[in-house]
């Protein structure tokens, strides 16, 4: 617009100034060797335009048949080039849809003369592994990893394969030569975790542990449940092996958990195997006091004994604040039947099913009340539990 603007202007000003341009014509003589040119300074101005735009014509000229060279030589590529996003766009959408056919079929066409054609390389093997087409999956695998910056791609696109397919060793054999790290990626990492969790390698998933804390690869609730879970099963096999196994697993957790209410009723039914029920009791008591929880009252039952009265005085104090809490009353019930205390044992249970009636509670309750000779109320619970059902 603004080129059409100056032409116009340029145009108006000639017309402003051509009478005063053919009044004043002027004189020009040009010699050069032996020819002399001798004409108006009019003609010489027009003469010039013109041979400046012959000069343009002739370089359009000269450009439009470079360009006629050049695209017939390389037409036949840009024409593959043009079919190859045609191909990744029509695979996308398949991709999208979810048919993995004509997915698999449009990403492998795609990548002959795809602009990026690892990314067709991975989408054709994740359309062929849908299809269970493991040979043709691993091929497009294979020649995705030519290229040098896609091996650790490749790797863990193998690995995750292999792990939906329950081949846990191939799997476990690439994440080995992946060597998770520190300094790993997010992908490697959270695979590893994955396949030592199906695995059940709990001492590998351990070692883990610190950089999955250091990487935030787990927000606050997974990574405490995961952390759990590891050193629970940690502390349980250590059990199992040796009491000197099982001190060296529990002196390897950090103060924070060793104060895991899980982790700490494990380590007591620990010492109970090895017959050191006092230094386990001393532990729950401590924890009992500090902070009593379900995990606890759920515990004690199977590691207290009748003649344990110290633990049991602990439980006794917490009376005025856990009434109403269910799990301190099935407990405390529990505990009364230890002692063959019936009677105390159904008041409990009364409780428990005043708090929190379960099939369950109703069902020890008229058991109860059934040693206790109350056969009338204890066929009413039996028919409430029945109903809780």
């Amino acid at each position: 617009m603004i080129k059409v603007l100056v032409f116009v202007l340029l145009i108006l000003v000639g017309l402003c100034l051509s009478p005063l341009i053919i009044g004043q014509s002027g004189y020009v003589y040009i010699a050069i060797g032996e020819y002399q040119i001798e004409t108006s300074l009019v003609a010489a101005v027009v003469g010039l335009i013109v041979f400046y735009f012959v000069l343009q014509l002739l370089e359009w000229a000269i450009m439009l048949l470079l360009n006629l060279a050049l695209n017939s030589r390389y037409l036949p590529t840009k024409w593959r080039q043009k079919a190859a996003k045609k191909h990744t766009l029509v695979g996308a959408l398949a991709i999208a849809e979810e048919n993995w056919p004509a997915a698999e079929t449009a990403m492998a066409k795609g990548a002959q003369q795809g602009e990026i054609p690892l990314l067709n390389l991975f989408a054709a093997a994740r359309a062929a592994h849908h299809q269970g087409k493991t040979t043709a999956r691993d091929h497009y695998l294979t020649q995705a990893e030519k290229s040098p910056v896609a091996k650790t791609a490749v790797n863990t696109s193998r690995a995750r394969y292999f792990i939906k397919q329950g081949e846990l060793a191939q799997a476990r054999a690439i994440v080995d030569k992946l060597e998770p790290t520190s300094k790993s990626s997010e992908p490697v990492l959270k695979l590893a975790i994955d396949l030592y969790q199906q695995q059940q390698d709990w001492q590998a998933l351990k070692l883990l542990l610190p950089i999955i804390v250091k990487r935030k690869l787990l927000n606050d609730v997974e990574l405490q449940t995961l952390s759990v879970k590891t050193n629970t099963i940690l502390l349980a096999d250590a059990a199992k092996t040796s009491e000197a196994e099982l001190e060296k697993c529990w002196q390897w957790l950090s103060k924070s958990d060793r104060k895991q209410d899980t982790l700490l009723v494990t380590y007591a039914h620990g010492l109970n195997g090895f017959n050191r029920q006092a230094q386990a009791l001393k532990l729950l008591s401590k924890q009992l006091k500090a902070a009593p929880s379900a995990i606890l009252f759920e515990a004690l039952p199977e590691l207290v004994s009748a003649d344990d009265t110290d633990i049991r005085n602990v439980l006794a104090r917490l009376e005025s604040t856990h009434e109403n809490d269910a799990d301190y009353q099935m407990c405390l019930a529990k505990l009364a039947m230890q002692q063959r205390d019936a009677k105390q044992a159904k008041i409990h249970w009364q409780n428990v099913c005043r708090i929190a009636p379960t099939h369950q509670s109703w069902l020890s309750l008229a058991q109860i009340q059934e040693q206790l000779g109350e056969n009338s109320a204890a066929n009413q619970n039996y028919r409430k539990a029945a109903n809780a059902m």
